[in-house]
């Protein structure tokens, strides 16, 4: 009798079995033979799933993206104001809860800007999209709910990629640890111009 093989499930545990390698050792000094290792596979399995090392990142991000919204869904139900719902959105780019998803994020992003491939475009896009449409859902209670001005919807787009903005600068000259402080100043300035008096 032949095995029935979940196809979308070998992939995702194929991925999964090789995080811990990427986080170690970055996209760049990882080979074929660790990740087929890691998984506990051959070499052509790997093919099967993954034409290339990036397609594995790519899945990891999809996967911890996944188990991050649904964890920070939970996570807002909890929060009563608009600001403490804006401020745990930004914690994505400090939190160390989220580490491991900001360094394979990275890795995506780097993918991202040095070979670009639609399939990851169309999924930034997507969670951006996603992401964006959330944050505004968020802003419009609080002006339901007057808490702030109604204008503060015009502030929506800017106030939602700082944080990505801060997090990919701070990345890139290795000032990381001044994330938290630099979003919660932003945060409490912007809000100050945005709540209703």
């Amino acid at each position: 009798m032949a095995i029935i093989v979940d196809k979308e499930q070998k992939k995702r545990d194929i991925a999964l079995a090789c995080k811990e390698l990427i986080l170690s050792n970055g996209i760049n000094n990882l080979t074929v033979s660790q990740v087929a290792k890691s998984a506990g596979v051959g070499k052509g399995t790997i093919y099967e799933y993954f034409t290339n090392k990036d397609e594995i990142v790519f899945e990891l991000v999809n996967i911890l993206m996944q188990k991050h919204s649904q964890k920070l869904q939970e996570t807002l139900k909890t929060k009563s104001s608009t600001k403490e719902k804006i401020r745990e959105f930004s914690r994505f780019f400090y939190s160390e809860d989220e580490i491991e998803l900001r360094q394979l994020y990275k890795e995506f992003i780097a993918l991202s800007l040095i070979s670009p491939k639609n399939e990851m475009m169309e999924f930034h896009a997507e969670c951006s999209k996603s992401y964006f449409s959330w944050f505004e859902t968020i802003l419009k209670n609080g002006i339901e709910n007057k808490e702030i001005k109604p204008e503060a919807l015009l502030l929506a787009k800017g106030l939602f990629v700082v944080g990505e903005g801060l997090f990919i600068q701070n990345s890139v000259i290795g000032q990381v640890q001044n994330i938290q402080k630099d979003l919660d100043s932003f945060i409490d300035t912007i809000f100050s111009l945005m709540e209703q008096k």
